[in-house]
């Protein structure tokens, strides 16, 4: 699944595939969140909705 990431170092939004999506926080302050790497090998975290999370393809992580 490809999705589009903000590259802040670029400072460009770059389109790529999604490595694992995540979730932070605890009861009703949890948030979910696509995780993919750059051609560099640099980290870079999207925050989603919970539909969109739910609905994605990707192993959790």
């Amino acid at each position: 699944m490809q999705s589009e990431f903000y590259d802040v170092k670029e400072r460009k939004k770059i389109t790529t595939d999604v490595t694992a999506k995540v979730t932070y926080g605890e009861g009703t302050k949890k948030r979910f969140a696509f995780k993919a790497k750059t051609a560099d090998g640099r980290n870079l975290t999207k925050f989603v909705s919970k539909d969109a999370w739910s609905s994605a393809e990707v192993q959790e992580g």
